[in-house]
C-alpha cells in the first residue's frame, strides 16, 4: 500500500489525532481497531433518525430496521464464506461466542474422560470456558506446545489427538506473537479422529480473506471491534447441521417458537441463540465496517501490515537490550521486552510521545509463563498504520533507554 493511500486512510479515522490535533501513533489495533468515519456515521444514523426495534414491529421503520439488521447478517456470511446466513449468530463478542459453544455444544457432547485440546498461546477467553466444561463434565484438557519460533506445533497436535478428543480450540492468529495457524491442516488432523475444530478468529478476520468451506473448521468466532466496527457485537459461525443440534444457551424473547407453562419450543438457528433485543445498531455499524475493509482490500492490508511488522522487527533486532518474541513473519503484531524496563514503564513513556502500545500479559498468561516473562510490550498494526508510526515508536524507545540508562 502506498504512502499516499495510507495517508488517505488515516484521514478516514477521526481517532488518529490527539486533542491538540497532533498525530496519534496508534499501535494497539490487536486490542481494538480505530473506527472509520463511515462506521461512526452508520451507527449514529441507526441510533438516531433510523432507530426502531426489529422483528416485532408492524410499522414501517421497524420493518426497515429489520431489513438492515438481517442484511448485516447476510453481509457477514458473504465476508467469511459461509454457506448460508443461517450459520451466522450475532453475539456480544468472541468471548461470548466461545462461551456459547462451550455451554451449549460442549456440555452436551463432552463427557467424563473425553479430551479437549488447546494450545500454549491461547487467549484466556479460549481457555477458561473449556476449563469450566472440563470441571463440570470430568473431561481433561491437553495443551499443544509451540515450535521454537512460536507457531502452534501441528506435529505435536497430531501426536496428542486420540479417539477421546472431542474438541480442539485454537487461535487462527496469535494476539501476542502474530503467528498464523495453518487452519486447514489443523482441521484435517482434528477431523481424522472425529473431533470438532473451533477457531478464535479475532486477529485473523481483519487481516485475511476468510472462507469457511476452504478452512473446513466447525466453529469460528470473531469480534466486531477488531475489524474496525463497534464494540458489543461479534460473530459465531458454525455449520448449519451443528447449530441445528445445539440446545439454546440463554432463554427469553426472540429465541422461542411457542411458550406455555407446560412446554416451550424454540426457534431454529440462528434466532435460537439470540435471546432478547439484539445488537441492532451494532450490527448495522458492523455491516459498514465490512464494506469499508472490503473496499480497501483485506489482502492488501494484510500485506501492508506484515511489511510493517518486518520493518519494526528489523529495527528492534539492532538493539541488544531488546528481546523479540514470535516468528519472523507475523500478521502485523510484534511483541518484545526491553532489558531492565517493565513494559508498563515503556508504555507510559511512549504515551508522552503520542504513541500507544499494549503492555501486559495480553490475556495470555500461560504464554507469558512459556516465554519466561511477566509481560511484553506489543505493537500491532492496522490498515491505517505507516512507517511514521514506527519512527515515533523507535524515538520513544530511544528516549526510554536514555532514561533508564
Amino acid at each position: 500500500m502506498s504512502d499516499t493511500a495510507v495517508l488517505s486512510r488515516k484521514a478516514d479515522f477521526p481517532g488518529l489525532v490527539t486533542a491538540d490535533g497532533e498525530p496519534w501513533h496508534y499501535l494497539d489495533t490487536a486490542a481494538s481497531a480505530q473506527k472509520p468515519q463511515v462506521v461512526v456515521d452508520a451507527m449514529s444514523r441507526a441510533l438516531g433518525a433510523d432507530y426502531a426495534t426489529v422483528h416485532r414491529g408492524v410499522y414501517g421503520r421497524s420493518a426497515q430496521m429489520t431489513l438492515g439488521y438481517e442484511s448485516a447478517r447476510r453481509r457477514v456470511a458473504e465476508f467469511i464464506g459461509a454457506k448460508s446466513e443461517n450459520e451466522v449468530v450475532f453475539v456480544r463478542g468472541a468471548t461470548e461466542a466461545i462461551n456459547l459453544v462451550a455451554a451449549s455444544w460442549g456440555m452436551v457432547n463432552i463427557g467424563e474422560g473425553d479430551r479437549i485440546v488447546l494450545s500454549t498461546l491461547e487467549h484466556h477467553s479460549n481457555i477458561v470456558p473449556w476449563q469450566m466444561v472440563a470441571e463440570r463434565t470430568g473431561a481433561q484438557i491437553d495443551v499443544c506446545p509451540l515450535t521454537e519460533d512460536g507457531q502452534i506445533d501441528l506435529g505435536a497436535l497430531e501426536a496428542i489427538l486420540t479417539p477421546r478428543t472431542k474438541l480442539v480450540s485454537l487461535a487462527h492468529v496469535s494476539n501476542v506473537l502474530g503467528s498464523v495457524l495453518d487452519a486447514r491442516a489443523a482441521a484435517d488432523l482434528v477431523h481424522s479422529v472425529g473431533a470438532k475444530l473451533m477457531l478464535d478468529g479475532c486477529q485473523a478476520a481483519p487481516r485475511m480473506t476468510l472462507d469457511m468451506a476452504a478452512i473446513d473448521c466447525d466453529f469460528y468466532a470473531f469480534s466486531g471491534h477488531k475489524i474496525y466496527g463497534p464494540t458489543g457485537i461479534g460473530v459465531l459461525w458454525a455449520r448449519e447441521e451443528i447449530l441445528d443440534g445445539m440446545p439454546p444457551w440463554q432463554g427469553g424473547g426472540a429465541m422461542i417458537d411457542r411458550v406455555t407453562f407446560e412446554k416451550t419450543t424454540y426457534a431454529p438457528p440462528p434466532q435460537r441463540f439470540e435471546a432478547g433485543t439484539p445488537m441492532i445498531t451494532e450490527a448495522i455499524a458492523l455491516h459498514a465496517a465490512i464494506e469499508y475493509i472490503d473496499d480497501m482490500g483485506v489482502d492488501q492490508a494484510y500485506d501492508h501490515e506484515r511489511q510493517l511488522a518486518r520493518t519494526l522487527r528489523e529495527a528492534l533486532s539492532a538493539h541488544n537490550s531488546i528481546r523479540l518474541f514470535g516468528p519472523e513473519e507475523s500478521a502485523g503484531i510484534v511483541s518484545f521486552a526491553m532489558e531492565g524496563v517493565h513494559p508498563h514503564d515503556l508504555g507510559t513513556i511512549l504515551d508522552e510521545e503520542h504513541v500507544a502500545i499494549r503492555a501486559g500479559h495480553h490475556c495470555a498468561q500461560p504464554l507469558m509463563d512459556h516465554l519466561g516473562v511477566p509481560a511484553t510490550a506489543r505493537a500491532s498494526f492496522g490498515l491505517y498504520s505507516d512507517e511514521s508510526d514506527i519512527a515515533a515508536l523507535l524515538r520513544g524507545i530511544e528516549r526510554t533507554q536514555r532514561i533508564f540508562g
